[in-house]
Order: C-alpha cells, then sequence, then structure tokens
C-alpha cells in the first residue's frame, strides 16, 4: 500500500542526466526516489523508451518514432553516449529496487506493457504493486486493464480533468496524474473520496513541492528527486514519511 509522500523521478533524473536513459533512472534511484516514471512507444514489436513523437529534441536523430526501424533507433545518441533503451533493458537495471511508473504515448502500447509486465512479476519476482501503467490515452490504458486487472493504471490529466471520473469508476483505476496548475485542495478531496491517489507533474520548485504536499497529494513527479525537503534534510516531515507497507 502506498501510504506517504512519494517521490517519482520524472523520465529518471531528467534535471541531472538525459532524459528517459538507464543513466537517468540510475540517478534517480540515487537521489531517492521511491519511483520512476518512464514513456513508451512500441516499435518493431519492442517497447522502446522515449517521450518525444519525434526524435530531435533528445537525440541526434531526426523525424517520427514511429517512422523509424528499430535497428535505426538504437543506433542514436539519446545523450552522453546513451542508447534509447528498451523496456525490458530499463525493468533490468531497476531490478525492484523502486516502482515503474510505465506511461503509454504510442499506439498498441498497452497490450507489450503487460506482456512484459507480467513476464517480470512471474519469473523475476516483481510485484503487481511494483508497477504503474498510466497515459492519456483512455482507450489503451482501458485495453491494459482488460489485459490484467491487477495492474495499477492510472489517468494522466493535462486539462478537461473533470471527464476521468466516469473512466476511473468502469476501470478501477488506481491513481490520477494532474498537471499541476489543475490541483485545488477540492480536486484532491474529491479524488481521495473516489478512492484515488493523487500523483502530481513535474513540481521542480522547491516551495510548489511543498504546496502539493500541504494540499494532501500522495506524491509528485520531479526532475530533481533531491529536492522533496524529507530526502534532503532531516526534518520532522522524516517520521511522516518514513512508513511504507
Amino acid at each position: 500500500m502506498i501510504n506517504k509522500f512519494l517521490c517519482f523521478g520524472h523520465r529518471g533524473a531528467a534535471g541531472h542526466e538525459p532524459e528517459n536513459t538507464l543513466l537517468s533512472v540510475e540517478k534517480a534511484i540515487a537521489l531517492g526516489a521511491d519511483w520512476v516514471e518512464i514513456d513508451v512507444y512500441a516499435v518493431d514489436g519492442e517497447l522502446i523508451v522515449i517521450h518525444d513523437e519525434r526524435l530531435e529534441r533528445t537525440t541526434n536523430g531526426s523525424g517520427y518514432v514511429m517512422g523509424k526501424s528499430l535497428a535505426y533507433l538504437r543506433s542514436l545518441d539519446a545523450g552522453k553516449g546513451q542508447k534509447i533503451p528498451t523496456l525490458r533493458e530499463l525493468f533490468d537495471l531497476v531490478n525492484r529496487r523502486i516502482g515503474v511508473n510505465v506511461e503509454l504515448k504510442g499506439p498498441d502500447t498497452a497490450a507489450l506493457s503487460v506482456s512484459l509486465i507480467d513476464q517480470y512479476i512471474k519469473d523475476r519476482g516483481w510485484d503487481n504493486d511494483q508497477f504503474i501503467v498510466s497515459s492519456f490515452n483512455q482507450r489503451e490504458l482501458g485495453k491494459a486493464h482488460r489485459l490484467k486487472p491487477q495492474i495499477r493504471i492510472s489517468v494522466i490529466l493535462g486539462g478537461m480533468h473533470r471527464l476521468y471520473a466516469p473512466f476511473a469508476r468502469r476501470h478501477d483505476v488506481f491513481s490520477v496524474h494532474p498537471r499541476m496548475d489543475l490541483v485545488t485542495a477540492g480536486f484532491v478531496e474529491r479524488a481521495h473520496r473516489r478512492g484515488l491517489k493523487v500523483f502530481v507533474y513535474t513540481v521542480n520548485d522547491i516551495a510548489d513541492i511543498m504546496r502539493m504536499e500541504s494540499m494532501g497529494v500522495d506524491g509528485i513527479f520531479t526532475d530533481f528527486p533531491e529536492r522533496i525537503p524529507s530526502r534532503s534534510v532531516g526534518t520532522a516531515l522524516d517520521l511522516a514519511l518514513s512508513s511504507q507497507t
């Protein structure tokens, strides 16, 4: 059960290392993140970890991710000599040390993600509660839930946030991930009444982190995991944040 203010390393520790790379994920773990959030597309039957639909911003390649072969994508530099990782490589790196939030970015990602998660649960000793599958795309989330109802699914909200509730009721949604400017104390209270956790993105400023915590959110996505006060300095909050069952 998640019962403390949690830190999700956003695309690893994207404030320190090239986002969505193994180097960034390892940095997030070193900085004390409880979870790491990464993004996946399906290419040639393999899940690759990258955020944008185009390659230019985060790699030395060009064009659309979905328009390239897996071999081409794997030949690119994603920063500091890092390759675009596969989701399998990322799971192997994490190796149950923290939880993994897989955000479904492209089409046809739900079935592949569920299959790989199921494999790591059955063969590698992972637990269902070490994974979250999230997306803006409620169709893909619905597929994930139908394929494996035990997997925790989460709706990401960038707007029109009142529309998530019917989907959440139908699909046993675990959490809602709103953009920071959408969050109010009332929003958090209503989500909690529905039995949903609230994890907010992307919160990098220390004042904003403290404001989110004061409103009762359950955790945040951040590029800088060390900026959560309880991670960086010893405070009275440590006692409240130290238990996780």
